[in-house]
This record gives C-alpha cells, sequence and structure tokens, in this order.
C-alpha cells in the first residue's frame, strides 16, 4: 500500500531537515507532501533541495489552519492510507512499517509519540478523553487513517484553531472505526524550547477543548482527570491546567488571535 505522509508547516527552518532525513528513509513505496502555510524563513527552500533529490517528496503552499491544510495536503495525496506527522517531529526508521501493517487490518491507527527535549516538558502526559471506550486525544504527530477511514470521519474541520485531530478522531469513533495503538510506531516530537511557547501551546489547548464543548456538547464526564493527578501533580501541569482555563474561557479572542502552522 502506498502510503501517503502530510506534513502541515510553518517557519520549520531549524527542524525540517531532521524530519525529511527520518522519513525519506522510511519503507516504500511512500509519499511525502510538506504543506507549507506562509513561512517567512528557509523552509521551503530546504524541502525544495529534498524534491530535487526525491522524487517522491513534494512541496505544497496552501495557508488557512492546520485543518485546512491537511486536509488540502490529502486531497493531493495518491496514497490509500495518510500518515500525519508535524514538522518538529523525527520518525523512527520502522514508523511507515508499523503503521502499515497494522492498517491492513484497521482503518485508523496511532502510533507512540515519545516527547523529548526539556525534562520536565517531556513528563507531561496527554489529558485523556475517553469516546465510546477509545482514546480520542492521539495527536496528528504520530496518525494514519485509511482513505475509507477519512472519508468516514470527514476529514479535518477548518473550524478549529487547535484540537482538529482530537475532533476527527471523535468523529471517527462515532461512524463505527476503532483507533488501533501501535506503540512500535514511534515518532518523536519536541517540546516547547522556552516558557513562552509552552504556555501559548498551553493556550491553544485550552481554546481547542472550548471549541470541542461548542461542537461536541460537554466532554467532562469523558475525561479522566484523577487519574490523571495520580500519575503526574507537578508545577508545570498545574501551570498548564491554569493557562490552558485560561484559553477554555477566552477561546474566542484567543481564536481570532491565533496563526496556525
Amino acid at each position: 500500500m502506498l502510503i501517503s505522509v502530510v506534513v502541515t508547516v510553518r517557519n520549520e527552518e531549524k527542524n525540517i531537515r531532521d524530519l525529511l532525513d527520518s522519513v525519506v528513509t522510511q519503507e516504500p513505496p511512500i509519499e511525502v507532501l510538506i504543506v507549507d502555510s506562509g513561512s517567512t524563513d528557509r523552509t521551503c527552500p530546504i524541502v525544495e533541495q529534498y524534491a530535487t533529490r526525491y522524487d517522491f517528496v513534494r512541496l505544497i503552499r496552501h495557508g488557512g489552519t492546520r485543518g485546512e491544510s491537511r486536509n488540502f495536503g490529502v486531497r493531493l495525496a495518491k496514497g490509500g492510507a495518510v500518515a500525519f506527522t508535524d514538522g518538529d517531529c523525527i520518525a523512527n526508521p520502522f514508523w511507515i512499517k508499523s503503521l502499515r501493517e497494522a492498517l491492513q487490518s484497521s482503518t485508523v491507527v496511532a502510533g507512540k509519540t515519545i516527547q523529548i527535549g526539556y525534562r520536565p516538558f517531556e513528563e507531561l502526559e496527554r489529558v485523556e478523553l475517553i469516546h465510546h471506550g477509545s482514546d480520542v486525544t492521539f495527536p496528528t504527530s504520530n496518525l494514519a487513517y485509511t482513505r475509507d477511514g477519512f472519508s468516514a470521519a470527514g476529514g479535518f474541520d477548518p473550524w478549529f484553531v487547535t484540537a482538529e485531530d482530537i475532533d476527527m478522531n471523535l468523529r471517527a469513533v462515532d461512524a463505527g472505526h476503532r483507533i488501533q495503538y501501535v506503540p512500535e510506531a514511534i515518532v518523536y516530537h519536541r517540546t516547547r524550547d522556552s516558557v513562552y511557547d509552552f504556555l501559548r501551546q498551553a493556550l491553544w489547548n485550552g481554546a481547542g477543548r472550548k471549541q470541542l464543548t461548542v461542537k461536541h456538547g460537554a466532554l467532562w464526564s469523558r475525561y479522566r482527570p484523577i487519574e490523571m493527578f495520580r500519575r503526574q501533580v507537578t508545577v508545570w501541569s498545574m501551570i498548564r491546567l491554569v493557562v490552558a482555563l485560561i484559553g477554555y474561557v477566552g477561546y474566542k479572542f484567543f481564536g481570532r488571535a491565533h496563526t496556525t502552522a
């Protein structure tokens, strides 16, 4: 099965080489579509260098939210399945091989994302949201859909400033598709490298959770806050929670100010 790797980027000059070096050596057949959303640094020239060397790498320019950009990339993709990752990630050499094997029997597959960077940020876990027995918070840093699964979910909703991956996972599960977790499909994701970026991410995450509530109704009963606090209660987890609540309350203002990659 040809797998199309779709990556949305904006100003990833310092990371994009590492991502592409890790992706171009994956098990074939693959194609790699880098969808750039208005980078002002050297991201595009770097991708163009790789596109010259590898005929399965393509640079696509398309603005808008991350959901819009990913949908555009999927429309141009030729694969029977689409794998998503981010510009600040590094894929394990067996990432695509593991996804491809799982996609033979599943329509939605989530791999294992390992955070790398500042240790206190590495140790912060996802706030799980359980829907019909499935964790729907697996991010697009390591997520794959078959064409049928993507169509059944309806693609990404471009309205979301973030959490567009959770929204699509929710709709995929509602459509009867189980999300299979494959820990062998590993992607390394860089944590935010400054306190400012960490707080900014927490803010947008809170805004995204509010949008999820607006679209899908109250979701609080499906979270596992008690279990999460049993696993991790740190200064940084509490700071993240407070900032996310600010984003949740003020999502309309923050959403208008948000520029996505």
